[in-house]
């Protein structure tokens, strides 16, 4: 009887459980199904004139949730819209993410309109959220390409599951904040960005840069820098103190050096032609030069390491950090403008003390053979051996031997190996990270020129002040490594190389603004003239993309509303 009744009982039971499980079973929104159907067949879809742009992510998106609407909530629609308002404090453009719509909407209860302007509605609220989480994590601009990107289908993380998720926690600003770079530089960078746009609309019409202003000096110019370094931050706000405001004083004379150090220019207190032109640089322009570092912080791995070396470029400078503290900061010198160091993340893999160095191609073509042709001695007196092949079967030759005037670009049949030594091209130490584009850090014989408020001489490369204090950062994990170590190894002439038990992040970047550990805003030179390109594809919108030229228009009349 019991069986029998176990029997009878349990498909009831099942059936009933069953029934109060099961989810509910919406009917899709024909409107989202149309918008949606129309992107697949590859025809962009607009909405209230702003074209959906992350095809890829808004199908995937509402194919999983049942073609249904998801921002009922005023709350959510109101966090999406404060963050895209507040776009522009991570130097991107709200416009991309339909600013100019979505913000009319706040007050605006979804029942004002009618089921297809809701279901164009819901669309446009997502795309918004999409580009604008996907610049957040990856950046706007492809670094590979530097063009302004529209898909949300970049890296690693799929954004349509980024928009579910925040959604389901309701925490649309909680998430869009954490795809921000967690680095604090990157905070602090937003934070001087927000308090430099105080300057926007203030008068800034160029100064002369001819002559020099000396202290002591009396110029008409005076007045007008001791307003923008007052506006800047360098100089305190001007007092009824009796002092000559055209006059050069000791006051104004620290005030340009301060502003001279946080602008990579020589602190000499001469207000010359190029502090003149940094002068010069306006509020809007300054805004823009943050924007590009900003956004190139958004083209890193989204962490950097526990332990790494930065070295940016146009900062002519190294840092090292262990475990969330800088422990070490070396000026560096970096590749000439027609000979660049790239940007690119990689590891320190193995150090080499008394490396040889083999002279890449082009500058034994470019720049030794014509000294070679010029001077017979230039060889033996450098230590540079030179062998016909490479590898294990290559030949070493007498210098004496070989026509140099002979040769050219198209005619080098050799290779030319600097010995270690203390003319060494790399000095007693290189950091090796094997890539492509075949730059490592090194020492260098050169010391001379650290000293230059500008160390653009190298030929890609990246020379280091003082590398054995990096050397023994590095070596510090290394059983049986230390500073005496080193020094005992260098001292003699053989090549020793040495692998990192742990190979340690490096990442070599290009910035030309950021804010010191003393919090004081840092400008330098656009070296190599890669900002203008960048900031150039941050500025530009999607209704510049020219790509396709038969939109598909939702019409209502109830847009006018808007």
């Amino acid at each position: 009887m019991h069986g029998i009744r176990r029997s009878y009982l349990a498909p009831t039971l099942f059936a009933l459980f069953a029934t109060l499980w099961q989810p509910t079973c919406l009917a899709a929104d024909e409107a989202i199904v149309s918008r949606i159907e129309a992107m697949e067949a590859g025809f962009p879809v607009q909405v209230l004139g702003n074209r959906l742009m992350a095809h890829q992510a808004l199908s995937a998106f509402y194919g999983a949730n049942g073609y249904q609407r998801v921002w009922q909530s005023a709350e959510l629609r109101r966090q999406l819209i404060d963050s895209v308002e507040q776009a522009s404090d991570d130097g991107l453009n709200p416009a991309d993410y339909h600013a100019d719509i979505l913000s009319g909407l706040t007050l605006r209860p979804m029942s004002d309109f009618s089921e297809d302007l809701r279901a164009d509605l819901d669309l446009l609220f997502s795309d918004a959220f999409l580009m604008l989480s996907s610049h957040m994590l990856v950046g706007k601009v492809n670094p590979q390409t530097v063009h302004a990107e529209w898909t949300a289908n970049r890296r690693q993380r799929q954004m349509e599951s980024v928009l579910r998720d925040a959604l389901e926690r309701s925490d649309i600003t909680g998430t869009l904040d954490s795809l921000r770079p967690s680095d604090p530089a990157y905070r602090k960078l937003m934070t001087a960005r927000q308090d430099l746009t105080r300057l926007l609309g203030q008068p800034w019409l160029p100064l002369a840069s001819r002559p020099t202003i000396r202290p002591g000096d009396r110029d008409e110019r005076l007045s007008e820098i001791r307003r923008r370094l007052s506006l800047l931050g360098e100089l305190a706000q001007e007092t009824e103190t009796g002092t000559d405001p055209l006059v050069y004083d000791a006051e104004l004379e620290a005030a340009v050096m301060g502003f001279q150090a946080r602008h990579g220019l020589e602190s000499d207190g001469l207000i010359g032609r190029d502090t003149v032109t940094a002068l010069n640089l306006m509020p809007v322009e300054r805004l823009r030069q943050i924007d590009a570092t900003l956004e190139r912080w958004r083209w890193l791995p989204e962490t950097l390491g526990d332990t790494y070396v930065l070295v940016n470029i146009a900062g002519f400078e190294m840092k090292m950090v262990e475990n969330g503290e800088e422990v070490l900061r070396k000026r560096v010198i970096v590749g000439q403008p027609f000979r660049q160091t790239p940007v690119f993340s990689d590891r320190i893999r193995y150090l080499v003390f008394n490396p040889t160095w083999t002279v890449p191609r082009t500058v034994m073509i470019q720049d030794q053979l014509p000294q070679i042709v010029r001077d017979p001695d230039y060889l033996s007196r450098l230590n540079i051996s030179v062998y016909r092949g490479w590898g294990a079967d290559r030949q070493k030759l007498d210098p004496l031997d070989v026509d140099w005037s002979s040769l050219n670009r198209n005619n080098f049949p050799y290779q030319l190996v600097q010995e270690p030594g203390p003319q060494n091209a790399l000095g007693q130490v290189k950091f090796m990270f094997p890539n492509q584009y075949d730059v490592y850090l090194h020492d260098t014989p050169g010391r001379g020129l650290f000293s230059r408020a500008e160390r653009s001489f190298s030929s890609g490369c990246i020379r280091v002040e003082q590398p054995f204090d990096l050397a023994e950062r590095l070596l510090a994990s290394a059983p049986g490594w230390s500073r005496e170590k080193i020094d005992r190894v260098v001292s003699g002439a053989e090549p020793e190389t040495v692998v990192l038990p742990n190979p340690v992040p490096v990442h070599i970047q290009y910035w030309t603004s950021w804010v010191d550990n003393e919090g004081q805003l840092q400008f330098r030179n656009d070296l190599y003239n890669r900002d203008a390109r960048l900031i150039d594809q941050l500025r530009k919108t999607a209704e510049g993309d020219t790509r396709y030229t038969t939109p598909v228009s939702v019409s209502n009349p109830e847009r006018a509303k808007l």
